[in-house]
């Protein structure tokens, strides 16, 4: 039986929904980007249908949240003087993020966070320590600031050009210290049992679930080649 190809438009028209099922609180970051990686190599209607299948039909939209009356928050810090701070699993990403670190080490899990925009954006300043920020392989990465006897680096994998992922925006400065993001290829795998999605999309992609042309590190014959050789869509995880 034949397979209707998608389209770019609805390929275009899956990634607003994902997007819309991030601001939802449905789709962590992790998540969301590797189905968007996902959605722009889909070849048929039937793959980018997985894609959704788990989630609310287009236009569908969850309910407002009840106004508290409490004020936002401009920025969530976190800090670490002589000592360790970490934010890692499951959290949420409702405004911008500073991270500061004097004698110290902040850490910064974004893989597992639910985040409600597409653009996570954060401050992070090093004195004489460092801020580590680990974000998905295949997100679109922003550094810009200033190291005074210091490094500002990243060392993430990033999409092709023309693909809407979700972007993660740090200005850095780091004064004897380091600021440093890094993917998903240089970080702990996290655990996570493998999604309905991914499995169906495997066998439509003849049991390896591998499709695209990514090299170098990312997608080979369809699938995310990480440094160990494991594949996935989009991502590492770990069988257990």
């Amino acid at each position: 039986m034949s397979e209707v190809r998608a389209s770019d438009a609805e390929r275009e028209a899956v990634v607003e929904q994902l997007k819309q099922a991030s601001v939802d609180g449905r789709l962590t970051l992790v998540e969301l980007t590797e189905r968007t990686e996902a959605a722009y190599t889909a070849a048929t209607q039937a793959q980018l249908a997985l894609l959704t299948q788990d989630l609310p039909a287009a236009g569908a939209r969850a309910p407002l949240p009840q106004a508290s009356g409490a004020p936002v928050r401009k920025r969530r810090w976190y800090v670490a003087i002589m000592g360790d701070t970490k934010r890692r699993g499951k959290w949420r990403i409702e405004s911008e993020l500073g991270a500061c670190a004097v004698m110290g080490d902040v850490v910064l899990d974004l893989r597992e966070a639910e985040v409600r925009g597409n653009t996570v954006d954060i401050v992070a300043t090093a004195v004489m320590g460092d801020v580590k920020i680990i974000v998905p392989d295949g997100v679109d990465v922003d550094l810009e600031g200033i190291a005074i006897m210091g490094d500002k680096k990243t060392n993430v994998v990033e999409a092709p050009p023309g693909m809407d992922v979700p972007v993660v925006r740090v200005k850095a400065y780091a004064i004897m210290g380091d600021v440093r993001i890094i993917g998903d290829s240089k970080a702990e795998p996290i655990k996570r049992a493998l999604s309905g999605w991914r499995e169906h999309w495997r066998e439509l992609m003849g049991g390896d679930g591998h499709s695209g042309s990514w090299q170098s590190g990312g997608w080979q014959s369809g699938g995310w080649r990480q440094g160990d050789g494991h594949y996935g869509i989009g991502r590492r995880y770990s069988d257990d």
